[in-house]
């Protein structure tokens, strides 16, 4: 491929493959052969860099991962701020979901946006022996006659829902007659599949099977409709890419699931295209609606101005001669304001290596944000992706650096160890590991309690973020292992 990045500087083939083997070497003969495959040095131009993925954690290691609920509860349908969101099983899912990832909503709590608040039908063990239908059923009434302007009800079934067979399709059909309203079953137990991706999937079959084509919106169509798939707004992130999308003239009319709206996301079926922001957990929806509606998709990148630039004048190509001179106006508009931040910040964070470990879309999607700050991503590596996730990653990487699945945290500390990047860039879980080791950190999970870093506006934020981790004076009083 001609357009491949150049060979790291300081990496190589040889020397990421010994530094795998060295890793691997702690382990025994079975749990090596199942890990051996998931890492490897980058090598876009050869088909045996390919990574497994999507495949069950060893037992015994810790994993990074999470479950079918969370994919569910805290990815897709939580967001959504104008339903009512009921972890149905034990109290601590329940409460464990509420506010950990920061999928900030507008409104007012508690009369028009439900997302900052939360549901659960509390099971006890008397629900466990004798089922928790009757449970459900009142709680359904409590919710409707509590917040008589919740647009909706959504049941995700916990793990203990889906072991005694509760039948929380039943109740909610039920639900949804008495109460004039979509009462959404997702059973999305947390014991199934590998990781929170099939979560993902659950939830886009209920929404497909539900919700889609039930509303229209209101007002006349225009070719320039467009719904934003697969953004949850974590610190803000879809109102800075919605104000872009705005300023080049597209009107953005629903929201898939940030600070999205049910009767919106029911009429996506009437928009003309949908762009999709991650990859991982939405592409089916986008496929289902190509297929059934005929509606085009885009996957798009807005971190980093390099990738905004490049996504713009890929959405404008999808439009008229208006949109597309508006798409030029705009990034000229921008220039400057970046090259600016660009200029403050480059120079202190120039040749920085960076090691990335997230889930859904970051891993690849901010290496260009991190390319424009004269930053080096030398080893990226998801939680739960799939191959086609690794096969739109290995052109972003240079050869000779490192890709992995479902990393274990002896295998990240090996790693870090011997690369010694400047900083390491992944969840909450391993965020203290490496802080008191000495190793600058941010939380990409959910943008380090700041954000946005989407978009233009969220460019500058992102900057700021990754001098202050880097830079910090604080770490010349802990020593780093190396």
């Amino acid at each position: 491929m001609s357009d491949l990045k150049k060979p790291a500087e300081g990496y190589s083939m040889e020397d990421t493959s010994q530094m795998l083997e060295d890793t691997l070497s702690i382990y025994t003969d079975k749990a090596r052969a199942k890990r051996e495959p998931h890492m490897s040095a980058n090598d876009p131009d050869d088909s045996g860099c390919a990574i497994r993925s999507n495949r069950k954690t060893v037992p015994g290691v810790m994993s990074a991962r999470g479950c079918a609920y969370a994919g569910a509860k805290g990815v897709v349908w939580g967001p959504i701020r104008d339903m009512v969101h009921v972890s149905h099983g034990p109290v601590g899912c329940g409460f464990y979901s509420w506010g950990t990832r920061r999928n900030l909503t507008s409104g007012t709590v508690g009369v028009d946006n439900f997302s900052p608040m939360m549901f659960t039908s509390d099971f006890q063990e008397h629900d466990i022996v004798y089922g928790g239908d009757r449970k459900l059923e009142k709680l359904c009434d409590e919710a409707h006659e509590l917040f008589p302007l919740a647009k909706g009800i959504s049941i995700l079934s916990e793990c203990p829902v889906g072991l005694i067979g509760d039948d929380i399709n039943a109740s909610a059909k039920q639900a949804s007659a008495k109460l004039n309203m979509p009462v959404v079953p997702c059973n999305c137990e947390g014991f199934r599949g590998v990781s929170q991706s099939l979560g993902h999937h659950i939830s886009n079959d209920t929404i497909r099977d539900y919700i889609i084509g039930t509303r229209e919106f209101d007002g006349p169509e225009s070719p320039y409709d467009i719904a934003l798939i697969g953004d949850y707004n974590i610190g803000g992130d879809i109102w800075a890419a919605v104000k872009v999308l705005e300023e080049i003239g597209l009107n953005v009319k629903a929201q898939w699931t940030g600070d999205g709206q049910i009767e919106h996301i029911a009429a996506t079926h009437k928009v003309k295209l949908n762009l999709i922001h991650c990859y991982r957990s939405m592409n089916y929806m986008c496929k289902v609606m190509e297929e059934k509606y005929g509606i085009p998709w885009l996957e798009f990148n807005f971190f980093g101005p390099t990738k905004i630039k490049e996504s713009l004048r890929a959405i404008g190509e999808c439009f008229d001669d208006t949109i597309k001179a508006n798409v030029e106006k705009v990034i000229a508009r921008y220039d400057a304001e970046m090259q600016a931040v660009i200029d403050e910040y480059r120079p202190r964070l120039e040749g920085k290596k960076v090691m990335v470990f997230v889930g859904g879309l970051r891993p690849r999607h901010t290496i260009g944000a991190y390319e424009d700050l004269g930053m080096e991503v030398v080893a990226a590596g998801y939680e739960f992706a799939h191959t086609d996730d690794y096969d739109r990653t290995y052109p972003e990487m240079a050869k000779g650096t490192l890709v992995f699945d479902d990393a274990s945290e002896i295998e990240l500390e090996k790693w870090v160890e011997h690369m010694k990047p400047d900083l390491v860039a992944s969840g909450i879980k391993e965020k203290y590991v490496f802080q008191k080791s000495g190793i600058p950190f941010r939380q990409m999970h959910s943008w380090d309690y700041s954000g946005p870093y989407h978009a233009y506006e969220g460019f500058e934020i992102f900057a700021r973020d990754i001098d202050m981790a880097i830079n910090s004076p604080t770490w010349g009083l802990v020593k780093s292992p190396f």
